[in-house]
């Protein structure tokens, strides 16, 4: 799952295996498998920079990697900052 922000300024959480694609036009629209779409503030590149982050760390708790620190940890630096707003 990864942080994202809506344009209003509330934040949501996706899942990111369900992002069928990302578009931006000026802004993020994306398109999930069951075609629901989601405007947000990240940019496309944002959006897949959190992904492969997210996927990461889901790997490296499989693994055992005392680095994957779970969510809220006072150990982890918070990954996902709300950008400023697009004009």
């Amino acid at each position: 799952m990864i942080r994202l922000t809506r344009l209003n300024g509330n934040p949501l959480v996706v899942n990111s295996d369900l992002i069928k694609y990302a578009e931006s036009s000026p802004d993020t629209m994306l398109t999930l498998v069951n075609g629901e779409k989601i405007v947000v503030l990240e940019s496309c590149d944002e959006v897949v920079r959190r992904t492969i982050a997210y996927r990461a760390r889901v790997y490296r708790e499989a693994a055992g990697d005392p680095r994957a620190l779970p969510w809220g940890s006072a150990a982890a630096p918070e990954p996902d900052t709300p950008p400023e707003r697009r004009d």
